[in-house]
């Protein structure tokens, strides 16, 4: 007798995920027989491309490793840091290889559509140098794994979304990849449907008490509906019985409004995991440089400098036979400065044995 809902409940979720797909409107990617290029982690990420040419390509090395900064961080505004958004310049340094994946799609009006995604793999350890360097946050792994409560009205009742509906999710399980972490579902037995009523009125407590088979002890709980825009979604992320966040997404396109709530919950889990930058605080540090002989090295200096990503800001503040003072505003420490410009061959940090111990951080000019 319990065998009938259940078939019930898998033929409307058949329908509800059939219905999605001709709502939006757009091309569809489908995986293909064979090996396939695609992200593993989080120091990877796919962009689509237009072409395969060199120009495009390094392009998309650039929005691709914002994308990765991204989920490393958990911060999806991390590009627009400052620092952050003159290094992106560089992407093409950080790349340990890339490949292309060609995407074959449906669209609206039935026609075949094909899509070229670029998938790069990032060097992870200069990534997570540069991570450093400019004192970002990081969201470390392993992350957590939330089980998702979803339940979803069509205008016909309210119904529990579990593994046996998986495709019907797909969009906000993708969205949780692309922001470096992943989602889980409930099985999906009798008792865990009839608990969707439980999600419609917010009551955390009941689908924590379901939740207790799981691990980690954390719930996203999410309700989409039709509204006269389309679909509305309200969202709830629970940790440990604390609601770490509230947010509502809206869309005509219902894996739009689903895919928010993986957003919504990376942005939270965010703020409550991720460990604040090291490398000391954004500010101006005075610094002394050795070996600044004549304008030629001078000149060499600030076109150094005004390439580095980590400086703002550069203020001349005294000069003699020995050394050259500047204050650098800085995004991050001094200490990072240092291991910044120690990759390279233009500045060498100075030990304090040699500079003085209370001398300003003590840099020396290189060979030319």
């Amino acid at each position: 007798m319990q065998a009938r809902p259940q078939r019930s409940t898998t033929w409307w979720m058949g329908l509800l995920w059939a219905g999605l797909f001709l709502l939006a409107g757009t091309a569809q990617a489908q995986r293909v027989e064979g090996d396939r290029a695609a992200a593993q982690g989080p120091y990877d990420a796919e962009v689509t491309v237009r072409n395969q040419t060199d120009g495009e390509r390094d392009k998309a090395f650039v929005r691709a490793l914002a994308l990765a900064l991204g989920n490393i961080t958990g911060d999806r505004g991390v590009a627009q840091r400052s620092g952050v958004r003159e290094e992106l310049a560089n992407a093409k340094d950080y790349v340990d290889g890339y490949d292309y994946r060609q995407d074959e799609g449906v669209s609206a009006s039935g026609a075949p559509s094909f899509q070229t995604t670029l998938v790069v793999h990032f060097k992870q350890a200069e990534v997570d140098d540069l991570v450093a360097m400019m004192g970002l946050p990081s969201w470390p792994q392993p992350r957590p794994k939330p089980v998702l409560w979803l339940g979803i009205d069509d205008g016909s009742g309210p119904r529990l979304v579990g593994l046996g509906q998986v495709n019907a999710a797909r969009s906000v399980l993708d969205q949780a990849k692309l922001r470096g972490f992943a989602l889980g579902l409930p099985a999906g037995n009798a008792a865990e449907q009839a608990a969707v009523g439980a999600i419609w009125r917010g009551d955390t407590a009941a689908i924590a008490a379901l939740s207790s088979r799981y691990s980690p002890p954390i719930q996203l709980l999410g309700k989409l509906r039709r509204n006269a825009g389309g679909w509305l979604a309200d969202w709830m992320l629970v940790d440990g019985g604390k609601v770490l966040g509230k947010w509502q997404t809206n869309s005509p396109d219902a894996r739009r409004a689903m895919a928010g709530g993986a957003d919504g919950a990376a942005d939270a889990l965010f703020k409550r995991y991720a460990k604040a930058g090291s490398g000391g605080p954004p500010g101006i540090y005075r610094v002394r440089i050795l070996g600044i002989h004549d304008a030629g090295d001078y000149l060499r200096l600030a076109g150094y400098l005004d390439d580095v990503a980590i400086v703002k800001r550069v203020a001349p503040v005294a000069a003699s036979s020995e050394a050259l003072e500047l204050d650098l505003e800085l995004v991050s420490g001094i200490a990072n400065f240092a291991k910044y410009v120690d990759r390279g061959s233009v500045l060498a940090p100075v030990s304090d044995a040699d500079a003085g111990a209370t001398a300003p951080a003590t840099f020396r000019l290189g060979g030319g």
